[in-house]
Protein backbone atom coordinates (compact mmCIF):
# COMPACT_ATOMS: atom_id res chain seq x y z
CA UNK A 1 0.00 0.00 0.00
CA UNK A 2 1.17 3.51 -0.80
CA UNK A 3 1.56 5.96 2.08
CA UNK A 4 0.53 9.49 1.12
CA UNK A 5 1.66 12.22 3.51
CA UNK A 6 0.07 15.66 3.21
CA UNK A 7 1.72 18.59 4.95
CA UNK A 8 -1.01 21.12 5.70
CA UNK A 9 -4.60 20.84 6.93
CA UNK A 10 -6.07 23.76 5.00
CA UNK A 11 -8.36 23.53 1.96
CA UNK A 12 -5.61 22.19 -0.32
CA UNK A 13 -4.59 19.45 2.10
CA UNK A 14 -8.15 18.34 2.84
CA UNK A 15 -9.27 18.29 -0.81
CA UNK A 16 -6.16 16.34 -1.78
CA UNK A 17 -6.70 13.76 0.95
CA UNK A 18 -10.34 13.24 -0.01
CA UNK A 19 -9.44 12.96 -3.71
CA UNK A 20 -6.77 10.36 -2.95
CA UNK A 21 -9.21 8.34 -0.84
CA UNK A 22 -11.84 8.42 -3.60
CA UNK A 23 -9.44 6.93 -6.14
CA UNK A 24 -7.22 4.82 -3.86
CA UNK A 25 -9.50 3.24 -1.23
CA UNK A 26 -6.78 1.10 0.32
CA UNK A 27 -3.87 3.55 0.48
CA UNK A 28 -2.66 5.07 3.75
CA UNK A 29 -3.22 8.83 4.14
CA UNK A 30 -1.71 11.07 6.84
CA UNK A 31 -2.37 14.80 7.16
CA UNK A 32 -0.01 16.90 9.28
CA UNK A 33 -1.48 20.19 10.54
CA UNK A 34 0.44 22.74 12.59
CA UNK A 35 -2.53 24.04 14.62
CA UNK A 36 -4.45 22.34 17.43
CA UNK A 37 -7.70 23.00 15.57
CA UNK A 38 -10.07 21.05 13.39
CA UNK A 39 -9.20 21.80 9.75
CA UNK A 40 -10.69 25.20 8.89
CA UNK A 41 -10.74 27.92 6.25
CA UNK A 42 -8.90 31.17 6.95
CA UNK A 43 -11.23 32.94 4.54
CA UNK A 44 -14.07 32.36 7.02
CA UNK A 45 -12.34 34.25 9.84
CA UNK A 46 -13.78 37.69 8.91
CA UNK A 47 -17.27 36.18 9.00
CA UNK A 48 -16.46 34.82 12.46
CA UNK A 49 -15.43 38.29 13.61
CA UNK A 50 -18.61 39.83 12.20
CA UNK A 51 -20.69 37.17 13.91
CA UNK A 52 -22.18 35.62 10.78
CA UNK A 53 -20.75 32.20 11.75
CA UNK A 54 -19.51 30.56 14.92
CA UNK A 55 -16.17 28.78 15.09
CA UNK A 56 -17.76 25.61 13.76
CA UNK A 57 -18.78 27.59 10.69
CA UNK A 58 -15.10 28.00 9.78
CA UNK A 59 -14.51 24.24 9.79
CA UNK A 60 -13.91 22.66 6.41
CA UNK A 61 -15.84 19.52 7.34
CA UNK A 62 -18.52 19.48 10.01
CA UNK A 63 -19.11 15.83 10.91
CA UNK A 64 -16.99 14.92 13.92
CA UNK A 65 -16.12 11.52 12.47
CA UNK A 66 -15.56 12.70 8.88
CA UNK A 67 -11.85 11.90 8.69
CA UNK A 68 -12.14 8.72 10.75
CA UNK A 69 -14.79 7.38 8.35
CA UNK A 70 -12.47 8.08 5.44
CA UNK A 71 -9.56 6.47 7.34
CA UNK A 72 -7.53 9.67 7.08
CA UNK A 73 -5.14 10.19 10.00
CA UNK A 74 -5.08 13.91 10.94
CA UNK A 75 -2.20 14.87 13.24
CA UNK A 76 -2.73 18.26 14.88
CA UNK A 77 -0.30 20.70 16.44
CA UNK A 78 2.84 19.44 14.67
CA UNK A 79 4.77 20.76 11.70
CA UNK A 80 7.47 19.59 9.35
CA UNK A 81 10.95 20.60 10.41
CA UNK A 82 13.20 18.79 7.93
CA UNK A 83 12.43 16.99 4.67
CA UNK A 84 14.88 14.31 3.52
CA UNK A 85 13.75 13.70 -0.04
CA UNK A 86 16.37 10.99 -0.64
CA UNK A 87 15.28 8.89 2.33
CA UNK A 88 11.61 9.88 1.85
CA UNK A 89 11.24 10.98 5.49
CA UNK A 90 10.00 14.06 7.32
CA UNK A 91 11.25 15.08 10.73
CA UNK A 92 8.37 16.59 12.71
CA UNK A 93 8.38 19.24 15.44
CA UNK A 94 7.29 16.66 18.04
CA UNK A 95 10.47 14.64 17.45
CA UNK A 96 8.85 11.89 15.41
CA UNK A 97 9.89 10.94 11.89
CA UNK A 98 7.31 10.15 9.23
CA UNK A 99 8.14 8.01 6.20
CA UNK A 100 6.23 8.47 2.94
CA UNK A 101 5.89 7.12 -0.55
CA UNK A 102 4.15 10.17 -2.02
CA UNK A 103 4.23 13.64 -0.46
CA UNK A 104 2.09 16.74 -0.97
CA UNK A 105 3.48 20.02 0.36
CA UNK A 106 0.42 22.16 1.17
CA UNK A 107 1.87 24.15 4.04
CA UNK A 108 0.23 27.42 2.98
CA UNK A 109 1.59 30.78 4.02
CA UNK A 110 2.12 32.91 7.10
CA UNK A 111 1.83 36.64 7.81
CA UNK A 112 4.87 38.63 6.69
CA UNK A 113 5.61 40.73 9.76
CA UNK A 114 7.54 43.90 8.90
CA UNK A 115 10.58 44.80 11.05
CA UNK A 116 8.93 47.63 12.97
CA UNK A 117 10.07 48.53 16.50
CA UNK A 118 7.37 47.47 18.94
CA UNK A 119 5.46 45.20 16.56
CA UNK A 120 6.09 42.08 18.63
CA UNK A 121 4.78 43.58 21.88
CA UNK A 122 1.31 43.33 23.45
CA UNK A 123 -1.66 44.83 21.65
CA UNK A 124 -0.51 43.85 18.14
CA UNK A 125 -2.13 40.93 16.30
CA UNK A 126 -2.24 39.38 12.88
CA UNK A 127 -5.63 38.15 11.69
CA UNK A 128 -4.59 34.78 10.33
CA UNK A 129 -5.52 31.99 12.73
CA UNK A 130 -8.50 31.10 14.88
CA UNK A 131 -6.35 32.01 17.88
CA UNK A 132 -5.85 35.47 16.38
CA UNK A 133 -9.58 35.77 15.77
CA UNK A 134 -10.39 34.89 19.39
CA UNK A 135 -8.02 37.57 20.68
CA UNK A 136 -9.32 40.21 18.26
CA UNK A 137 -12.95 39.35 19.03
CA UNK A 138 -12.27 39.96 22.72
CA UNK A 139 -10.47 43.24 22.14
CA UNK A 140 -12.11 44.90 19.11
CA UNK A 141 -15.03 46.26 21.10
CA UNK A 142 -17.19 49.23 20.10
CA UNK A 143 -15.29 52.47 20.59
CA UNK A 144 -11.84 50.87 20.64
CA UNK A 145 -9.22 52.72 18.58
CA UNK A 146 -7.94 50.18 16.07
CA UNK A 147 -5.16 50.76 13.55
CA UNK A 148 -4.71 48.31 10.70
CA UNK A 149 -1.47 48.08 8.76
CA UNK A 150 -2.13 47.09 5.16
CA UNK A 151 -4.98 47.69 2.71
CA UNK A 152 -4.43 44.81 0.30
CA UNK A 153 -6.99 42.17 -0.59
CA UNK A 154 -6.86 40.38 2.77
CA UNK A 155 -6.58 43.70 4.62
CA UNK A 156 -9.80 44.99 3.05
CA UNK A 157 -11.68 41.86 4.11
CA UNK A 158 -10.40 42.23 7.68
CA UNK A 159 -11.19 45.95 7.60
CA UNK A 160 -14.85 45.25 6.86
CA UNK A 161 -15.09 42.87 9.82
CA UNK A 162 -13.50 45.44 12.13
CA UNK A 163 -15.71 48.27 10.89
CA UNK A 164 -18.84 46.23 11.53
CA UNK A 165 -17.70 45.68 15.13
CA UNK A 166 -18.07 49.41 15.77
CA UNK A 167 -14.42 50.30 16.34
CA UNK A 168 -12.81 53.63 15.45
CA UNK A 169 -10.73 52.35 12.54
CA UNK A 170 -7.65 53.76 10.83
CA UNK A 171 -5.87 52.01 7.96
CA UNK A 172 -2.26 52.64 6.91
CA UNK A 173 -1.13 51.47 3.44
CA UNK A 174 2.40 51.88 2.06
CA UNK A 175 1.15 52.01 -1.53
CA UNK A 176 -0.17 55.17 -3.12
CA UNK A 177 -3.69 53.67 -3.18
CA UNK A 178 -5.75 50.94 -1.61
CA UNK A 179 -5.37 47.36 -2.93
CA UNK A 180 -2.27 48.38 -4.95
CA UNK A 181 -1.51 44.83 -6.15
CA UNK A 182 -5.01 44.46 -7.55
CA UNK A 183 -6.16 47.93 -8.62
CA UNK A 184 -4.79 50.79 -10.71
CA UNK A 185 -4.58 54.39 -9.43
CA UNK A 186 -8.13 55.39 -10.39
CA UNK A 187 -9.74 52.23 -9.02
CA UNK A 188 -7.66 52.21 -5.83
CA UNK A 189 -8.45 55.89 -5.26
CA UNK A 190 -12.16 55.24 -5.66
CA UNK A 191 -12.03 52.46 -3.06
CA UNK A 192 -10.20 54.80 -0.66
CA UNK A 193 -12.79 57.55 -1.12
CA UNK A 194 -15.58 55.02 -0.53
CA UNK A 195 -13.99 53.81 2.73
CA UNK A 196 -13.51 57.34 3.99
CA UNK A 197 -17.18 58.07 3.33
CA UNK A 198 -17.94 55.03 5.47
CA UNK A 199 -16.01 56.51 8.39
CA UNK A 200 -12.65 54.76 8.01
CA UNK A 201 -9.54 56.96 8.16
CA UNK A 202 -7.20 55.86 5.36
CA UNK A 203 -3.53 56.86 5.14
CA UNK A 204 -1.97 55.88 1.79
CA UNK A 205 1.66 56.44 0.86
CA UNK A 206 2.52 55.98 4.52
CA UNK A 207 4.09 53.30 6.65
CA UNK A 208 4.26 52.56 10.35
CA UNK A 209 7.74 53.34 11.65
CA UNK A 210 7.30 52.47 15.33
CA UNK A 211 4.73 51.31 17.87
CA UNK A 212 5.34 52.91 21.23
CA UNK A 213 3.72 52.00 24.52
CA UNK A 214 3.00 54.04 27.61
CA UNK A 215 4.56 53.38 30.97
CA UNK A 216 1.83 54.68 33.28
CA UNK A 217 0.03 52.49 35.77
CA UNK A 218 -3.50 52.99 34.40
CA UNK A 219 -4.46 50.52 31.64
CA UNK A 220 -6.02 51.76 28.43
CA UNK A 221 -9.48 50.83 27.21
CA UNK A 222 -8.44 47.44 25.89
CA UNK A 223 -6.34 46.78 28.96
CA UNK A 224 -9.50 47.12 31.03
CA UNK A 225 -11.36 44.83 28.62
CA UNK A 226 -8.52 42.29 28.78
CA UNK A 227 -8.74 42.26 32.56
CA UNK A 228 -12.52 41.90 32.43
CA UNK A 229 -12.39 38.85 30.15
CA UNK A 230 -9.52 37.29 32.08
CA UNK A 231 -6.74 37.73 29.52
CA UNK A 232 -4.34 39.17 32.04
CA UNK A 233 -2.52 42.47 32.09
CA UNK A 234 0.46 41.13 30.13
CA UNK A 235 -1.60 40.80 26.95
CA UNK A 236 -2.21 44.53 26.56
CA UNK A 237 -0.03 47.61 26.84
CA UNK A 238 -0.40 50.06 29.67
CA UNK A 239 -2.38 52.93 28.22
CA UNK A 240 -3.03 53.41 24.51
CA UNK A 241 -0.22 52.84 22.04
CA UNK A 242 1.28 55.64 19.98
CA UNK A 243 1.81 54.60 16.38
CA UNK A 244 4.35 56.74 14.55
CA UNK A 245 3.95 57.07 10.78
CA UNK A 246 6.52 57.93 8.13
CA UNK A 247 4.54 61.11 7.47
CA UNK A 248 5.42 62.37 10.94
CA UNK A 249 1.91 61.84 12.29
CA UNK A 250 1.24 59.96 15.52
CA UNK A 251 -1.95 57.95 15.89
CA UNK A 252 -3.34 56.62 19.15
CA UNK A 253 -4.38 52.96 19.12
CA UNK A 254 -5.74 50.47 21.61
CA UNK A 255 -5.23 47.63 19.14
CA UNK A 256 -2.99 47.23 16.06
CA UNK A 257 -3.76 44.69 13.34
CA UNK A 258 -0.93 43.66 11.02
CA UNK A 259 -2.20 42.73 7.54
CA UNK A 260 0.88 43.51 5.45
CA UNK A 261 0.92 40.40 3.29
CA UNK A 262 1.94 36.76 3.54
CA UNK A 263 4.87 34.55 2.57
CA UNK A 264 4.90 30.82 1.65
CA UNK A 265 5.81 28.38 4.41
CA UNK A 266 8.81 26.78 2.71
CA UNK A 267 11.67 27.35 5.16
CA UNK A 268 11.76 23.67 6.16
CA UNK A 269 12.66 22.75 2.55
CA UNK A 270 16.14 24.27 2.77
CA UNK A 271 18.71 21.65 1.71
CA UNK A 272 15.90 19.19 0.94
CA UNK A 273 16.60 19.03 -2.78
CA UNK A 274 13.13 20.39 -3.58
CA UNK A 275 13.54 23.42 -5.84
CA UNK A 276 11.95 26.67 -4.61
CA UNK A 277 11.78 30.17 -6.03
CA UNK A 278 9.13 32.36 -4.40
CA UNK A 279 7.26 29.15 -3.63
CA UNK A 280 7.70 25.44 -4.28
CA UNK A 281 8.30 25.19 -8.01
CA UNK A 282 5.97 22.73 -9.77
CA UNK A 283 5.26 21.50 -13.28
CA UNK A 284 1.83 21.21 -14.93
CA UNK A 285 1.09 18.07 -12.86
CA UNK A 286 1.97 19.94 -9.63
CA UNK A 287 5.00 17.68 -9.19
CA UNK A 288 8.25 19.24 -7.97
CA UNK A 289 11.69 18.46 -9.37
CA UNK A 290 11.73 15.44 -7.01
CA UNK A 291 9.59 12.56 -8.34
CA UNK A 292 6.70 11.69 -6.06
CA UNK A 293 6.78 15.04 -4.22
CA UNK A 294 4.05 17.53 -5.12
CA UNK A 295 2.92 20.96 -3.95
CA UNK A 296 -0.39 22.84 -3.96
CA UNK A 297 -1.98 25.96 -2.53
CA UNK A 298 -0.41 29.13 -1.19
CA UNK A 299 3.07 27.61 -0.99
CA UNK A 300 3.12 26.36 -4.59
CA UNK A 301 4.55 28.20 -7.56
CA UNK A 302 2.68 26.98 -10.64
CA UNK A 303 2.64 27.85 -14.33
CA UNK A 304 0.17 30.53 -15.44
CA UNK A 305 -0.84 30.31 -19.10
CA UNK A 306 -1.86 33.98 -19.32
CA UNK A 307 1.46 35.38 -18.11
CA UNK A 308 3.59 32.54 -19.47
CA UNK A 309 5.52 32.24 -16.21
CA UNK A 310 5.31 30.57 -12.82
CA UNK A 311 3.51 32.49 -10.08
CA UNK A 312 2.31 32.07 -6.51
CA UNK A 313 -1.39 32.94 -6.53
CA UNK A 314 -2.69 32.60 -2.98
CA UNK A 315 -6.42 32.30 -3.50
CA UNK A 316 -8.64 29.41 -2.43
CA UNK A 317 -9.94 28.41 -5.90
CA UNK A 318 -6.35 27.88 -7.00
CA UNK A 319 -5.61 25.84 -3.89
CA UNK A 320 -8.60 23.58 -4.54
CA UNK A 321 -7.82 22.94 -8.20
CA UNK A 322 -4.09 22.43 -7.59
CA UNK A 323 -4.89 19.96 -4.80
CA UNK A 324 -7.24 18.00 -7.06
CA UNK A 325 -4.69 17.76 -9.89
CA UNK A 326 -1.83 16.85 -7.54
CA UNK A 327 -3.89 14.16 -5.81
CA UNK A 328 -4.90 12.53 -9.10
CA UNK A 329 -1.27 12.32 -10.16
CA UNK A 330 -0.29 10.95 -6.76
CA UNK A 331 -2.60 7.96 -7.35
CA UNK A 332 -1.43 7.43 -10.92
CA UNK A 333 -4.22 9.18 -12.79
CA UNK A 334 -2.58 11.68 -15.18
CA UNK A 335 -3.97 15.21 -14.87
CA UNK A 336 -2.66 18.66 -15.74
CA UNK A 337 -3.30 22.10 -14.33
CA UNK A 338 -4.91 24.23 -17.02
CA UNK A 339 -3.54 27.43 -15.51
CA UNK A 340 -3.32 29.60 -12.45
CA UNK A 341 -6.38 31.75 -11.93
CA UNK A 342 -5.42 35.39 -11.50
CA UNK A 343 -8.75 36.56 -10.20
CA UNK A 344 -9.76 38.76 -7.32
CA UNK A 345 -13.31 39.85 -6.58
CA UNK A 346 -13.52 42.02 -3.47
CA UNK A 347 -16.34 43.45 -1.39
CA UNK A 348 -15.04 46.51 0.47
CA UNK A 349 -17.74 47.86 2.79
CA UNK A 350 -20.30 47.15 0.07
CA UNK A 351 -18.29 48.33 -2.95
CA UNK A 352 -17.58 45.47 -5.37
CA UNK A 353 -14.32 45.50 -7.31
CA UNK A 354 -12.67 42.91 -9.54
CA UNK A 355 -9.26 42.30 -11.08
CA UNK A 356 -8.29 39.71 -13.70
CA UNK A 357 -5.03 38.80 -15.41
CA UNK A 358 -2.64 41.55 -16.46
CA UNK A 359 -4.72 44.41 -15.09
CA UNK A 360 -1.66 46.72 -15.38
CA UNK A 361 -1.26 45.95 -19.08
CA UNK A 362 1.65 44.57 -21.08
CA UNK A 363 4.47 46.36 -22.97
CA UNK A 364 3.26 47.35 -26.40
CA UNK A 365 -0.34 46.74 -25.46
CA UNK A 366 -3.37 48.99 -25.65
CA UNK A 367 -6.00 49.91 -23.09
CA UNK A 368 -9.27 51.74 -22.55
CA UNK A 369 -10.81 53.19 -19.39
CA UNK A 370 -14.31 54.31 -18.56
CA UNK A 371 -14.91 56.14 -15.26
CA UNK A 372 -18.10 57.54 -13.76
CA UNK A 373 -17.12 59.13 -10.45
CA UNK A 374 -20.70 60.21 -9.64
CA UNK A 375 -21.93 56.61 -9.88
CA UNK A 376 -18.75 55.16 -8.38
CA UNK A 377 -18.06 52.99 -11.44
CA UNK A 378 -14.81 52.30 -13.23
CA UNK A 379 -13.83 49.88 -15.98
CA UNK A 380 -10.33 49.38 -17.37
CA UNK A 381 -9.55 46.88 -20.16
CA UNK A 382 -6.04 45.88 -21.23
CA UNK A 383 -5.18 44.35 -24.62
CA UNK A 384 -2.19 42.66 -26.23
CA UNK A 385 -2.73 42.36 -29.98
CA UNK A 386 -6.39 41.30 -30.25
CA UNK A 387 -6.59 39.53 -26.87
CA UNK A 388 -7.91 41.10 -23.66
CA UNK A 389 -5.16 40.21 -21.19
CA UNK A 390 -6.47 41.94 -18.07
CA UNK A 391 -9.07 44.21 -16.57
CA UNK A 392 -10.09 46.22 -13.50
CA UNK A 393 -13.60 47.11 -12.45
CA UNK A 394 -15.12 49.03 -9.54
CA UNK A 395 -18.84 49.16 -8.90
CA UNK A 396 -19.34 47.28 -12.15
CA UNK A 397 -20.94 43.99 -11.21
CA UNK A 398 -22.44 43.12 -14.60
CA UNK A 399 -20.67 40.42 -16.58
CA UNK A 400 -17.87 39.68 -14.13
CA UNK A 401 -17.91 36.14 -15.50
CA UNK A 402 -17.50 37.48 -19.03
CA UNK A 403 -14.46 39.52 -18.01
CA UNK A 404 -12.90 36.41 -16.53
CA UNK A 405 -13.82 34.31 -19.57
CA UNK A 406 -12.27 36.71 -22.05
CA UNK A 407 -9.03 36.99 -20.06
CA UNK A 408 -8.55 33.36 -19.06
CA UNK A 409 -9.80 32.03 -22.38
CA UNK A 410 -7.30 34.23 -24.27
CA UNK A 411 -10.12 34.89 -26.69
CA UNK A 412 -9.09 36.39 -30.04
CA UNK A 413 -11.31 39.43 -30.49
CA UNK A 414 -10.45 40.46 -34.02
CA UNK A 415 -12.38 43.61 -34.94
CA UNK A 416 -14.21 43.45 -31.60
CA UNK A 417 -11.12 44.86 -29.91
CA UNK A 418 -11.74 48.22 -31.59
CA UNK A 419 -15.42 47.97 -30.67
CA UNK A 420 -14.50 47.50 -26.99
CA UNK A 421 -12.02 50.36 -27.15
CA UNK A 422 -14.85 52.58 -28.39
CA UNK A 423 -17.38 51.20 -25.87
CA UNK A 424 -15.93 48.93 -23.15
CA UNK A 425 -19.42 48.19 -21.82
CA UNK A 426 -20.03 45.80 -24.75
CA UNK A 427 -18.15 42.96 -23.09
CA UNK A 428 -21.04 40.51 -23.30
CA UNK A 429 -21.54 41.19 -27.00
CA UNK A 430 -17.83 40.61 -27.61
CA UNK A 431 -17.89 37.36 -25.68
CA UNK A 432 -20.90 35.99 -27.53
CA UNK A 433 -19.44 36.97 -30.89
CA UNK A 434 -15.91 35.68 -30.31
CA UNK A 435 -15.62 33.18 -27.48
CA UNK A 436 -18.19 30.47 -28.06
CA UNK A 437 -16.54 29.08 -31.17
CA UNK A 438 -13.09 29.08 -29.55
CA UNK A 439 -13.89 26.67 -26.72
CA UNK A 440 -13.24 29.32 -24.08
CA UNK A 441 -14.01 29.18 -20.37
CA UNK A 442 -17.63 28.13 -19.97
CA UNK A 443 -18.42 30.13 -16.84
CA UNK A 444 -19.19 33.24 -18.87
CA UNK A 445 -21.68 31.36 -21.00
CA UNK A 446 -23.24 30.03 -17.83
CA UNK A 447 -23.66 33.65 -16.73
CA UNK A 448 -25.53 34.40 -19.98
CA UNK A 449 -28.02 31.60 -19.29
CA UNK A 450 -28.81 32.80 -15.75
Amino acid sequence: MTHHVILGAGPAGIIAAETIRKHAPNDVITIVGDENEAPYSRMAIPYLLIGKVGEEGTHLRHAADHFARLRIDVRRGVRARVLDSARRTIELSDGNTLAFDKLLIATGSSPATPPIPGINGPGVHSCWTLADARAIANLARPGAKVLQMGAGFIGCIIMEALQQRGVALSVVEMGDRMVPRMMGPTAGGMIKAWCERKGVKVYTGARVEAIERGTGAEPGLLGKIAEAVGLGSSTMPTGPMQVRLSTGEKLEADLVISATGVKPNIGFLENSGVRCLLGVLTDETLQTNVPGIYAAGDCAEAFDKVSGKTIVSAIQPNAAEQARVAALNMVGQPAELKGVTQINVLDTLGLISASFGYWEGLPGGEHVELTDQTQGRHLSLQFKNDVMVGCNSVGWTEHVGVMRGLVEGQVKLGAWKDTLKADPTRLMDAYLACAQGQGSWSGAADERRR
